[in-house]
């Protein structure tokens, strides 16, 4: 087996070491995104593929495209240094977060590792949308990639329960051992492809800022599932009212018990963050948020209890 592997993030970094662990599908090059500057000191970061890619030894190639002739030229040439006489020859692409075009997309076969059971969940964020939308499973889909957003006939599946607690953190490290597992056989065994039904469809849209904040006009409980969605390589945020962001990064649903008494008589709750029994709250518009961790602009996670210590914020009598 001759092989070439496509992608950029973690998920893709610890699929890319279950498929180093297979000698026979070991690649001969990884390809992944160019450096960026990241944290607040904005230095020059690697791919987390390109360091696992090193740490493996690994040849790593950073294009500006993956589409570009030369690019494609060191694919090749990758390709035919590993080919044996009869062997298959596949390009693996992962998490990578660019988009892969013609010619490349006929030149040769390309597998996509795909964390959610399609057709639900085409596009780049199916975990987190799952736990957004509330699913009970999820999985991963070995597919052919094609010229469709993540249309393409898939040969392998397998599922995987999202747990009530689980945050994108704890199901992404389980959906990435089961998409190793599944890429190793897919490629030991070359199962048949089978396109997908076209019921059933659903599109994860890349995440953008008005996803991360949590909007009390909404229920709490799709609040708390967006907080756990988000953490910890993203994370939710709340309006608080000197107009800065609140970070979230662990919450629970409130207890109906915790939420005082209103007269028959009173006028609606207001919505929004407040402070009761040295708890931080956020009511929403049906039930409430209790935040745990939370992290000021531009400081350090802490308790919410810590933070409110340092800041006064409302009650409600």
């Amino acid at each position: 087996m001759s092989t070439v592997f496509i992608g950029t993030s973690q998920f893709a970094a610890a699929v890319l070491e279950r498929l180093a662990l297979s000698e026979r599908n070991r690649p001969a090059l990884v390809i992944t995104r160019p450096d960026r500057p990241a944290g607040r000191g904005r230095r020059l970061t690697s791919p987390p593929v390109a360091e696992r890619a090193r740490e493996l030894a690994i040849a790593v190639e950073q294009p500006h495209s993956v589409n570009d002739p030369q690019a494609r030229a060191s694919i090749d040439a990758a390709l035919d240094l590993g080919h044996r006489e009869g062997s298959r020859q596949s390009v693996i692409v992962c998490a990578f977060g660019a988009l892969i075009k013609e010619p490349l997309l006929s030149e040769h076969e390309l597998l996509n590792v795909h964390p959610s059971l399609l057709p639900r969940w085409r596009g780049a964020a199916p975990v987190e949308r799952a736990i957004m939308a509330g699913d009970a499973t999820t999985g991963v889909s070995i597919m052919r990639l094609t010229a469709g957003l993540d249309s393409g006939p898939v040969c392998l599946t397998g599922e995987e329960p999202i747990r009530p607690d689980d945050s994108y953190g704890s199901l992404a490290e389980r959906l990435q051992r089961l998409a190793g597992e599944l890429l190793v056989r897919a490629l030991d065994e070359d199962p048949p492809f089978i396109e997908q039904p076209q019921e059933g469809v659903t599109y994860a849209e890349k995440l953008g800022p008005e996803d991360r904040l949590l909007d009390p006009s909404r229920p709490a409980v799709e609040l708390e599932r967006t907080v756990r969605a988000l953490h910890p390589h993203i994370g939710a945020r709340v309006a608080v009212t000197d107009g800065s962001l609140l970070g979230v990064q662990r919450a629970r649903l409130a207890d109906v018990d915790d939420l005082e008494a209103e007269p028959a008589a009173a006028a609606p709750r207001p919505l929004g963050l407040y402070a009761h029994d040295q708890r931080l709250l956020l009511a929403c518009s049906a039930g409430a948020l209790e935040l745990l961790v939370v992290q000021p602009p531009g400081g350090r996670a802490m308790e919410a209890a810590a933070y409110l210590r340092g800041r006064g914020l409302p009650g409600r009598a």
